[in-house]
C-alpha cells in the first residue's frame, strides 16, 4: 500500500449548495473563522465598508454582495485537511457550480429556515443525486423567526425525496435560540453571544436532565425541547451511515451561521461524516482509486485574471489518484503533450500561496498559458483519461455591439478566454464571420458579468443587442444548415469549437422541428463534452 494512504484520508473536499440568500457565504466564512483560516469573520452584509466577504474576491461580487465564481480555500480541522469549494448561490450561474460539485467528494446542503426548500436547492441537489454525492444539511438562520423544524425536516423528505436523520435539535427559534441538544452524544450545548458573530462562541455543555437547566431557558422552552426529542426519538429515522454515503440519507443540523450557533458542533461532526476521497471512473470504464501511484487528475475551472497585475490564468484541477509535486511531468491526454507542472498554487480566496505537494482529493491551482481546458486530464501515465464535464445549452443570448472597432482583436481575446473558462458561450454566424459576435449564457447576470470584465480586464468597451431566441439544441448528424434557417423562429450558428447549433424563439417551434428531423438521422443535443462532438 502506498506509503501517503494516510495522508490521503485525512482529506476533505466538499462544496456548499444553497439558494442565493440562504447564508452560503456567511457560513463559508464561519468555517474559516472556527479553522482558523481567518481571525475576523467578514460578512456580506457590511459589503459597504471595507470588509468583504474573505471567499468573494471579483469586484462586482464585492459590490453586489453575491458569490459569481467559485472559490476553492483551504484549512484544517480535527488533523483533516479541508478543501472547500464555495459555489455561486445565484441561478444565473448555476452552470459552474455543476462544474464545480464534479470535484467534491460530499456537499453541504444549506437550507434558509425561514423559506424552507426552495427552487436553486432542488436543482443542485438532483445534481448531487445524479452523482451520487453524500449531503449533509445544515438549515440556517434559526436566529430568525421561521417555519417549524418537523415541518422543515418533512419538506425536505417531500419535496427533495431524501429521508433526514436530526442529528442536532434546536432549543428556542429567533430570539430565543440558544443552543442545540446533540442527539447523536446525547447532550444540550449551550451558546453565548460573542461580538455580533465576527468570533467564535463560547459553548456551555449540560444534561438535558439538569434542572438548573428548565430555570435557565424557562419552562416552555424545556417542555418544547423535551417533546421535539422524544417525538425524534420515537418516530424519527436512525442514522445509517452506508445510506448517508450512498447519497440515499442526510443527517441535520441546526443553527445560525450570522451568530455562529450551532457552527462548531456542526463542523466537529462533518468532518467525520464527509469521507476520504473516493475512486473515479475513466471513459474505458476503469476504476482509479486515490492511492494508486499514478498521479492523475482533471480541470473543472479555469479563471483568468485572478491578479488583473499579472494578467495571469489558473486552472483549477482535482487530484484524483497519487501525489502531485512541483516540477512534476504529466501527460495533457487530449493532446499527447508533455507538460512540466512547475507553477502551482492552493487558494485562500483571492490570497494564494506557492504549493510543493499535494495528495488526491486536493485542488491545486495551474499556472496555465492557454493550453488546458476544462475537462482535461493530465496524468502520469497514458491509460487514464476521466469523462470531460458537460457545457449545457444556454437560454439567453445577446449579439455583442463593440463601441471602438480599434479594439477588436482585444474583443476577441477576451472573449475567447472567457469562454474557456465557461463564463460564456461564444458562436458566430455560418460565414465564421466575427464582426458581430452572439454570446449565450444561462443566466442573464452573466452578460453583466461578462461586460464588466472585458471592460476592467481587456481594456473593451461593449453593449450587448437582446436577442428573442429562448431555447439551443447542437446537431448532431448530416444536415443543411440551409433547410433549418429558412424557418421562422431559428438562427443557425456555429459555436467557438465549429460545432453547429440552431437557437429558437420558442420551446414550440424547437420541439416542432425536432419532430420533423426524427426519421431523418439528425439529432438535436442539450449538452456538448468541449473539445468533443455534441453528446
Amino acid at each position: 500500500m502506498p506509503q501517503f494512504t494516510d495522508t490521503i484520508n485525512r482529506r476533505r473536499t466538499f462544496a456548499i449548495i444553497s439558494h442565493p440568500d440562504a447564508g452560503k457565504t456567511t457560513l463559508t466564512e464561519k468555517l474559516l473563522l472556527y479553522g482558523g483560516a481567518v481571525h475576523t469573520a467578514g460578512s456580506v452584509k457590511a459589503r459597504k465598508s471595507d470588509r468583504h466577504a474573505t471567499s468573494d474576491w471579483m469586484a462586482m461580487e464585492q459590490e453586489r454582495g453575491i458569490s459569481i465564481s467559485t472559490s476553492v480555500m483551504r484549512f484544517e480541522w480535527n488533523g483533516c485537511e479541508m478543501n472547500l469549494l464555495d459555489t455561486p448561490g445565484h441561478n444565473d450561474f448555476s452552470e459552474d457550480t455543476y462544474r464545480t460539485l464534479a470535484a467534491a467528494d460530499s456537499a453541504i446542503m444549506l437550507i434558509d429556515a425561514v423559506k424552507g426548500v426552495e427552487p436553486q436547492t432542488i436543482k443542485l441537489f438532483e445534481v448531487c443525486r445524479m452523482r451520487g454525492i453524500p449531503i449533509v444539511t445544515f438549515i440556517n438562520k434559526m436566529d430568525r423567526e421561521g417555519r417549524d423544524p418537523l415541518e422543515l425536516l418533512s419538506e425536505i423528505e417531500d419535496v427533495l425525496g431524501i429521508p433526514t436523520t436530526p442529528a442536532t435539535w434546536p432549543v428556542g427559534q429567533g430570539k430565543a435560540f440558544c443552543g442545540v441538544y446533540d442527539r447523536w452524544h446525547k447532550r444540550l450545548l449551550k451558546f453565548e453571544r460573542a461580538d455580533g458573530g465576527s468570533n467564535k462562541v463560547p459553548i456551555i455543555e449540560a444534561s438535558i436532565d439538569d434542572p438548573a437547566l428548565k430555570a435557565e431557558i424557562g419552562q416552555r422552552l424545556y417542555e418544547n425541547l423535551v417533546e421535539g426529542i422524544e417525538l425524534l426519538d420515537g418516530a424519527g429515522s436512525d442514522f445509517d451511515r452506508d445510506a448517508y454515503l450512498r447519497g440515499q440519507m442526510s443527517p441535520v443540523f441546526f443553527g445560525s451561521a450570522l451568530t455562529n450557533f450551532g457552527v462548531e458542533p456542526f463542523l466537529d461532526a462533518f468532518v467525520d461524516l464527509a469521507p476520504a476521497p473516493r475512486e473515479h471512473i475513466t471513459v474505458d470504464g476503469d476504476v482509479v482509486m486515490p492511492d494508486d501511484d499514478v498521479f492523475s487528475g482533471f480541470v473543472f475551472k479555469i479563471q483568468a485574471n485572478m491578479d488583473p497585475r499579472h494578467r495571469d490564468r489558473i486552472a483549477f484541477f482535482r487530484i484524483c489518484s497519487g501525489r502531485f509535486e512541483r516540477g512534476m511531468q504529466a501527460t495533457l491526454q487530449r493532446t499527447g503533450a508533455k507538460l512540466t507542472l512547475s507553477k502551482s498554487l492552493t487558494f485562500m480566496a483571492q490570497e494564494r500561496v506557492n504549493l510543493d505537494e499535494a495528495f488526491a482529493g486536493d485542488i491545486v491551482g495551474l499556472w496555465d498559458s492557454g493550453q488546458l481546458h476544462i475537462g482535461d486530464t493530465l496524468c502520469s501515465s497514458k491509460s487514464i483519461v476521466y469523462e470531460g464535464i458537460p457545457r449545457f445549452s444556454p437560454e439567453n443570448f445577446v449579439r455583442v455591439v463593440l463601441r471602438d472597432p480599434l479594439k477588436r482583436k482585444q474583443l476577441k481575446k477576451g472573449l475567447d478566454e472567457l469562454s474557456e473558462e465557461g463564463a460564456v458561450q461564444v458562436f458566430y454566424d455560418l460565414q465564421r464571420m466575427e464582426r458581430d459576435p452572439i454570446l449565450g449564457a444561462v443566466g442573464k447576470l452573466q452578460f453583466d458579468v461578462v461586460q464588466n470584465r472585458l471592460q476592467t480586464e481587456y481594456n473593451v468597451n461593449v453593449t450587448f443587442d437582446g436577442l428573442p431566441y429562448q431555447h439551443a439544441r447542437w446537431i448532431e448528424g448530416n444536415l443543411d444548415p440551409a433547410d433549418i434557417s429558412r424557418r421562422s423562429g431559428t438562427l443557425c450558428l456555429h459555436d467557438i469549437e465549429d460545432r453547429l447549433i440552431v437557437l429558437f424563439q420558442s420551446e414550440w417551434m424547437m420541439h416542432r422541428i425536432i419532430d420533423d428531423y426524427r426519421d431523418k438521422n439528425v439529432k438535436f443535443i442539450a449538452a456538448v463534452q468541449p473539445g468533443r462532438k455534441a453528446l
